[in-house]
């Protein structure tokens, strides 16, 4: 009769059962061999990379709207940001990332000249 009691249990119904891989073939009655195997682990997903390629892109348009208006000083900023973001990520380049941080701040400098430059031509400061 299905399910009728046999003897007792020797483990708990939630005990890990103990499966091993040379004992499990790949057909019935035929022989494992490594390469049978039908399931394998995902590959660990990959950081992308190029972060720093983009801050130090926006650091060198940034420097360049900086040469020319005191209104480009946000462009500056991301570089900065991401480039200290692409610091920290272990894939990106440390040279890109600090060639960005550097332009990045320089761009932010010619922006806050020109703006006091534009301030003291309003005479706004005093």
């Amino acid at each position: 009769m299905p399910g009728a009691h046999r003897g007792g249990f020797s483990r708990l119904p939630t005990a890990p059962v103990a499966v091993t891989v040379e004992s499990a073939p790949a057909e019935p009655g035929g022989e494992f061999t490594p390469d049978d195997t039908q399931w394998r682990p995902d590959e660990p997903a990959d950081f992308h990379r190029g972060l720093g390629t983009w801050a130090l892109a926006f650091a060198i348009v940034g420097l360049v709207v900086s040469l020319f208006v005191g209104w480009g000083f946000p462009i500056g900023l991301i570089a900065v940001v991401s480039g200290i973001i692409a610091l920290r990520r272990p894939l990106e380049s440390r040279a890109v990332a600090v060639w960005a941080i550097v332009l990045g701040v320089v761009s932010i400098l010619y922006s806050a000249g020109w703006l006091l430059y534009a301030g003291f031509r309003a005479n706004l400061f005093g």
